[in-house]
């Protein structure tokens, strides 16, 4: 999968280097995990260009999951400027995440 992350160190980097990402957490056996991609791919590459996406397996890589406190998936996590600002776990509704996002982008981009 594209921007998938194996290693804490490539978040934390990314966390540091990047004004704006969304940090997708999943399970490969987790049902709205896999409808919920493609949606926040093309909600990402279609309204907020600027803003990186990042896919971490939760299964595969307990350690980065435990180190931000990551208990169900879907987890989407949120960040403009090094700061946590969103996280939105389970059922995420891509109007919510619009709305969250939207905000967020412009005040940084606009």
């Amino acid at each position: 999968m594209d921007n998938e992350l194996s290693q804490l160190s490539q978040i934390q980097e990314a966390i540091q280097n990047d004004d704006a990402l969304l940090a997708y957490f999943y399970s490969d056996h987790c049902a709205p995990c896999i409808s919920l991609r493609p949606k926040i791919r093309d909600l990402i590459n279609n309204e907020y260009p600027k803003m990186k996406l990042y896919f971490i397996n939760s299964e595969k890589y307990p350690e980065i999951t435990a180190e931000f406190g990551i208990f169900s998936n879907p987890t989407l996590l949120v960040f403009f400027d090094r700061k946590e600002y969103l996280r939105k776990s389970k059922y995420v509704s891509i109007p919510e995440m619009q709305q969250g996002i939207g905000r967020l982008y412009e005040m940084m981009f606009g």
